[in-house]
């Protein structure tokens, strides 16, 4: 009997530890908000077509979900809220770009069951300044174990955010 009472709590352990990765950690507008210091600028609009689509397809292994992509760009700087998937579920990405050059990272909503550490500062440090080298990362970006399809998601966002700010 004590078995099966160690066994239902592990497994209770062991299924809230993996539904906790999910969560929406800052909404597309406070991202924003924090992006432009509460000065958001109206929001531009960059579409799916011709040599663009072929690039970002080029950058993201795949086709863009979407018809267009949609930014917001106050002088030198934007800011992109894209979406990944991971593994199975998309995750949701907010990206300052200032002067070709990263400025901020953030993890808005993460859908996956597991792979959530790269919304911690200690992983999205390792993007601060990158900038595009022949629309490759100038930097190598460290793994986390367990988290290798969220990190590869989140590389892809960058580079794409990157490659849209330089030629937008």
């Amino acid at each position: 009997m004590l078995t099966r009472k160690i066994l239902f709590v592990l497994l209770l352990l062991l299924t809230t530890f993996c539904v906790s990765a999910r969560g929406i950690y800052q909404t597309d507008q406070n991202f924003l908000a924090e992006a432009f210091d509460n000065n958001v600028p109206k929001s531009r609009v960059i579409w799916m077509k011709g040599e663009i689509s072929t690039s970002v397809a080029n950058i993201l292994g795949h086709r863009y979900a979407g018809l267009r992509i949609r930014y917001w760009k106050n002088e030198n700087r934007t800011a992109w809220v894209l979406e990944e998937i991971g593994k199975t579920e998309p995750i949701t990405f907010g990206i300052v770009i200032a002067e070709n050059k990263v400025e901020m990272v953030k993890v808005l909503a993460f859908r996956e069951s597991r792979g959530d550490e790269i919304r911690y500062p200690a992983f999205t440090k390792q993007f601060k300044q990158a900038e595009l080298d022949d629309d490759q990362l100038d930097r190598h970006i460290d793994g986390i174990s367990g988290a290798t399809l969220s990190v590869r998601a989140m590389t892809k966002v960058v580079r794409l955010a990157l490659y849209l700010a330089k030629n937008h």
